[in-house]
């Protein structure tokens, strides 16, 4: 889902934006401002291992202009579940396997557009962006369309901006693109992806290991790309 054919923002209209602090959500928050919105950037502290990321986060938002950014902490890593949040499991670097890996941080997409939501409410806005991408993501069934879809219609019946008329709109622009193209366009956009932290187990320096599922799907997208991987590795 994007930017509705025929209906472009109010120039500096509000619009929430999840930010990860990796290359996928950078290039949202791109698309974002260049549509007009005044972007208020949300990223969630929940107890994942690649703390580096919300360093990564700061740094996007302040280079694309957000408005305003905010580090919400929710600890999920006291529920477990996922190799992102709980030390005793490893995090895959064997490749990408079929099924649902076990980074999969259990409704962590629907925890953060819920926090998302009732920002862009209480903001008085009715635009949310996230970076699902159905193309070259690991198998999480909160980045498809059909996700997309079925939380837009949930948020337009849980908030009273809905109920009134006002329209909650979820825009996930990147859904469709490869990682090749979503660098592309972040390129177009400025987006200096060196800022960008990918890992599931990057170092506190935000270097990145190089082996885990997102790692090698970044590798491949800068090939496939063709343009020079910016991306700081940890020594071997």
């Amino acid at each position: 889902m994007s930017v509705p054919s025929g209906r472009m923002p109010a120039r500096g209209a509000p619009a929430v934006v999840l930010l990860s602090g990796g290359l996928d959500s950078a290039t949202v928050l791109a698309l974002a401002a260049e549509a007009g919105y005044r972007c208020h950037a949300l990223s969630l502290d929940y107890g994942q291992r690649h703390r580096a990321e919300l360093l990564a986060a700061q740094r996007v938002a302040q280079a694309l202009g957000a408005v305003r950014h905010e580090v919400v902490q929710l600890d999920l890593a006291r529920f477990g579940g996922s190799s992102l949040t709980d030390p005793s499991l490893s995090v895959p670097t064997d490749g990408l396997q079929p099924g649902i890996p076990s980074t999969y941080v259990p409704a962590r997409n629907t925890v953060m557009l819920s926090l998302a939501l009732s920002w862009a409410e209480a903001l008085g806005g009715g635009d949310l962006f996230y970076g699902a991408n159905a193309v070259d993501y690991s198998g999480y069934p909160d980045c498809r369309p059909e996700y997309v879809e079925a939380f837009e219609r949930m948020a337009n019946l849980a908030t009273r901006a809905g109920v009134e008329g006002h329209a909650i709109r979820l825009h996930a622009p990147i859904i469709r693109m490869s990682k090749a193209e979503i660098i592309r366009e972040g390129l177009r956009l400025g987006v200096d992806f060196s800022l960008t932290v990918s890992c599931y187990q990057a170092d506190a320096q935000g270097r990145a290991c190089g082996q885990c599922a997102s790692c090698r799907i970044r590798a491949a997208g800068f090939a496939s790309a063709q343009v020079a991987d910016p991306t700081r590795y940890r020594p071997a």
